[in-house]
């Protein structure tokens, strides 16, 4: 695929932050659901590269996806069943990565879960990822932290009880602008 296809990707998802306010949820009732997708056209039907591609970002308002909404999940470790393998599909957003789940998470649910979090398929204690979604695991150590940390570090947030979690922007230290992502 063109190296174009990633810019034309991104300017389409800036379209649709550009939806209608009435579409937009309020905040902790949903959120505008934003997913690019490309699909294989073209004459061909078999197991072979499309010769063309057709590229469109589905948005459309969603409601929390869970239904304690915001609230805290009550996730189960998988053991038996694993979302990605070795080898396999996994590091490509596709349909295939939703079908494993199927079962795991019908069972979750029957035992009172909100979800699954999943295990890698090799030595089966490595955290993968949850079943609809990344999880982000947080260790709060309590240390002295250096300026450096904070200049050198890929991502910096600000939470509180009553600001929520903030992302940094820039830190400007010693006359230098440390931008974050």
């Amino acid at each position: 695929m063109e190296a174009s296809f990633y810019s034309v990707h991104k300017k389409m998802q800036s379209e649709c932050k550009l939806a209608p306010r009435e579409c937009i949820p309020p905040p902790s009732k949903g959120s505008l659901y934003i997913r690019p997708l490309l699909v294989g056209s073209g004459p061909v039907l078999g197991l072979t590269p499309a010769p063309e591609y057709t590229f469109l970002v589905y948005a459309s308002p969603v409601g929390n996806y869970f239904k304690a909404g915001t609230g805290p999940l009550n996730l189960y470790v998988e053991v038996e069943f694993h979302r990605a393998t070795c080898g396999g599909a996994g590091g490509v957003k596709s349909i295939t990565n939703y079908a494993p789940v199927y079962k795991a998470i019908s069972r979750a649910k029957e035992r009172g879960f909100s979800d699954v979090l999943y295990l890698d398929s090799e030595n089966k204690r490595y955290v993968e990822e949850v079943s609809s979604c990344n999880i982000f695991i947080l260790k709060v150590e309590e240390r002295h932290v250096q300026i450096e940390d904070v200049t050198d570090a890929d991502e910096v947030f600000c939470t509180g009880t009553a600001v929520g979690v903030v992302p940094v922007g820039s830190i400007t230290y010693k006359s230098k602008r440390y931008a974050k992502p």
